[in-house]
């Protein structure tokens, strides 16, 4: 091997602003010097020509070696240039230079000024100095192209810095544009959850010192503000922590549920890494182990994942035998990788496998649990991963990566994942946890197919006798009652709770006989909610919606059965100024969270939805809920009204009941066994005639919209189609038949009058307060200043005041 010096010329090639490409050759392979570089004797008439005047010498090496690029990194520790080095009696000084492609530390950059300086100082030592970077360029050109700071036995060439400065501007030039552009995308992703916000306190948890509940979870509580614990977790902690049973509880909505199974297993998870970790100091492992981990997620924050040193060495004497070829050592380090990724695989599944699984019906449930978990455990360093249909399965599948010791999930999703046989899910055996929530909804006929072929998995390949089973749910012990056409059958049976309970553990396959805790009352609501309705006929359902939206302001749910009628009021409430947000199944989950959290932020919401958001969502102060239809069954209506009414707080129910809605009506009436008649809400007849107008416009405007807009959409595409073979088409293909400019700009010129009989129907005042006075001045009416139109009264006081004049029309009996 030779190599020719050159001050100017040779083989390095400096572009302007650019450094300099090495040939594919040189990038896959690197040069390590073993021996020394000798010169060569040239025959003095060779330069006789003056074609070589700027040739100096020609050097030779013999001891060489061929290493792999990836090599070079394990070598030695990088050093420093200095800026004055030259190269004496043809012997190459072996040094290395590590770039950093992404930050620059601020000793190199003066060390290379010095260097700049110096050679404007001694041009000579700069054209040295340049000599022994060109001499080893080959060594080194696939260093540049690695993506962290690369070094080894090679010498490594700088290149000049005015070209490394340039380069450094634009760098940071165009990181900086991401940056700015990616700060405000952040902002949003803080509030993850609509649910209630606190601020960091200081409150006596001496109530919870009974219940067993670990230090860093009370330490959590007392930040929180929860000071003594809710019925149904003073009765579940105990017998879960101490005792290690199955649960099984019912309890009013709005009532504590999802902590009283999140603490027994965070309590379940301490206490796995507490014996691991006295394991690991008996038996010493951890120390004289060496396996090491690939890491997998350049964005994991885990100390988990990291790598130890034997592996190099060992690297290292295999680069030392010069039998092993370039080719043969590419080969071997794709073996080792494969072989490192299974042995960190292997061993990620070993120290650290899934302890707890939670099971929601609903996407929106399921990342309310995991807000509520990760509050508790916020002290432990417990991870958590949410794993729902939706969002992408690869940021979830990265997110399983990470090896939480908690998962919260949907069935449909994580089924979906543990075919795709994910390593984190692939061994469900050391499972400590498995909680269920709304089991009585997730084990129904007909729905959720994956959790039964989960639950059959769990309890067969994947079974633990270990495992602690939780099972919650506001309506876990209602029965229906059926019609007496059933029991006039021979085998017809009465089903009653114990009934129901026996045939849920059975589907679910709890052990032995778990602890069952029932709180709920007859009646299934909360004392706390007042149940009102209105009779009404079909079309008069979106009078009563809109008057009592107006007249009552509050954070109001309104729940229909359908979505098609979800979206007709979205587009009436919209026209009407009343601003709905929509949710339902058919919307993005992206959209749907969203959603939920501009309800939480708005004193005034208005929040239109399918039974989607019945179950489970915590959602703070929401003072109303409105039944626009009578759900089929009394659980979705008690799991309806429970929006409301939650932790104590007052709340109304109000059900518009339509001549279809009666039989529904009376099956939820007859199974909740409600002793008194539900009271019927009042209304101010004389506002309705206004009401009627208004509701009457906007439902005109809301249907030429809506066939405005599928006219067009469907004309649109049979007329592309139309375009696209050259054919033409007849009238009546085209919904509405087609329409002449004149018919159009008439059209256009209605919807504009109506907007705007609307808009001045809008600006005026539905409820009036009228000042009444006797004596009439000389300007013929009382000058007084002006006055709120209309004092607002809450529902539920509205509700009480009619409750009393009831009462005292009632005649006393003595």
């Amino acid at each position: 091997m030779a190599a020719a010096r050159t001050p100017s010329r040779g083989i390095t090639k400096f572009k302007k602003g650019r450094q300099f490409l090495p040939s594919a050759r040189f990038r896959k392979k690197g040069i390590k010097v073993v021996g020394t570089w000798k010169p060569v004797k040239i025959d003095p008439h060779v330069f006789a020509d003056g074609q070589l005047e700027d040739l100096v010498c020609f050097e030779e090496l013999h001891d060489y070696k061929l290493v792999g690029a990836s090599k070079l990194a394990s070598e030695e520790k990088p050093r420093k240039r200095r800026s004055g080095a030259v190269v004496s009696e043809g012997v190459v000084e072996e040094e290395t230079a590590s770039r950093p492609k992404k930050k620059r530390k601020k000793g190199t950059d003066r060390g290379r000024e010095t260097a700049v300086k110096k050679e404007e100082e001694n041009p000579s030592l700069a054209d040295e100095d340049l000599i022994s970077q060109e001499a080893v360029l080959k060594h080194t050109l696939d260093t540049d192209h690695e993506d962290g700071p690369q070094e080894g036995g090679a010498v490594e060439t700088i290149s000049p810095p005015k070209t490394v400065q340039k380069k450094k501007k634009k760098k940071t030039g165009k990181k900086a544009q991401p940056t700015s552009q990616a700060a405000p995308s952040k902002a949003p992703s803080k509030v993850k959850s609509w649910t209630t916000k606190l601020d960091d306190q200081k409150a006596d948890v001496s109530a919870w010192k009974d219940l067993f509940v670990p230090k860093p979870v009370l330490r959590a509580l007392s930040s929180l503000g929860f000071s003594a614990p809710t019925p149904i977790q003073a009765l579940a902690l105990a017998p879960a922590i101490r005792d290690n049973l199955d649960i099984l509880g019912a309890a009013e909505t709005g009532s504590g549920k999802t902590l009283a199974f999140a603490i027994p297993m965070i309590h379940s998870v301490l206490r796995w890494q507490e014996e691991k970790q006295t394991n690991q100091e008996q038996s010493g492992s951890h120390s004289e182990d060496g396996e090491f981990l690939v890491d997998v997620d350049d964005s994991s924050d885990d100390g988990n994942e990291m790598s130890n040193s034997p592996p190099v060495e060992r690297k290292e004497e295999k680069d030392e035998d010069p039998s092993h070829s370039p080719g043969d050592e590419k080969e071997s380090d794709d073996k080792k990788l494969e072989f490192d990724e299974e042995e960190a695989t292997g061993h990620r599944n070993r120290s650290n496998p899934l302890l707890g699984l939670v099971l929601t019906p609903t996407r929106e449930l399921a990342v309310q649990v995991k807000h509520h978990i990760d509050a508790v455990a916020k002290f432990t360093g417990i991870k958590t991963a949410l794993l729902v249909g939706g969002m992408a399965p690869q940021k979830q599948q990265r997110m399983l990566t990470r090896q939480p010791e908690i998962v919260i999930a949907t069935p449909g999703r994580l089924w979906e994942l543990i075919k795709q046989q994910h390593h984190h899910l692939s061994n469900l055996k050391q499972l400590r946890c498995l909680v269920i929530d709304e089991a009585d909804r997730m084990v129904e006929k007909g729905h959720f197919v994956e959790l039964s072929q989960l639950l059959e998995m769990l309890n067969d390949s994947q079974y633990n006798p270990q495992r602690q089973t939780f099972v919650f749910s506001a309506t876990l012990t209602l029965v229906h009652q059926a019609p007496a056409r059933v029991f006039q059958k021979k085998n017809a049976k009465k089903i009653d709770k114990t009934d129901k309970l026996d045939m849920l553990i059975q589907k679910i396959g709890m052990r032995g006989k778990p602890k069952v805790i029932d709180l709920t009352r007859k009646e299934a609501t909360v004392e706390t909610l007042t149940e009102t309705k209105i009779h009404c006929d079909k079309e008069e359902k979106d009078f009563y919606l809109y008057y009592f939206l107006l007249q009552y302001p509050g954070r109001t749910m309104v729940f229909a059965n359908s979505i098609d009628c979800i979206k007709r009021l979205t587009a009436l409430l919209s026209i009407l100024d009343r601003d709905p947000l929509p949710l339902h199944a058919n919307m993005h989950q992206k959209q749907r969270l969203k959603n939920l959290e501009r309800f939480a932020e708005r004193d005034n919401g208005v929040l239109l939805s399918t039974d989607v958001a019945a179950r489970g969502l915590d959602i703070p102060d929401v003072q109303h809920v409105i039944h626009y239809q009578v759900p089929r069954t009394s659980e979705i209506y008690v799991h309806r009204s429970g929006r409301t009414a939650r932790a104590a707080k007052e709340g109304l129910s109000l059900l518009l009941i339509g001549p279809d809605d009666m039989i529904n009506f009376k099956k939820i009436y007859k199974t909740l066994e409600k002793n008194e008649e539900i009271p019927l809400f009042p209304i101010e007849i004389k506002c309705m005639k206004a009401i009627k107008e208004r509701v009457n416009l906007a439902r005109q405007i809301e249907k030429e919209e809506y066939y405005n807009s599928r006219a067009k959409q469907h004309n649109a595409w049979f007329q592309q189609a139309a375009d696209a073979l050259e054919i033409d088409l007849d009238d009546d293909v085209f919904l509405g038949g087609r329409r002449s400019e004149q018919e159009e700009s008439q059209k256009q010129r209605m919807m504009k009058g109506m907007k705007k009989q609307l808009k001045h129907l809008l600006s005026q005042p539905v409820f009036k307060s009228v000042m009444k006075t006797k004596y009439p001045t000389q300007f013929g009416r009382l000058m007084v200043p002006e006055m709120p139109l209309h004092t607002s009264e809450s529902a539920l006081s509205t509700v009480s005041q009619q409750k009393k004049k009831r009462k005292k029309k009632q005649p006393v009996i003595g």
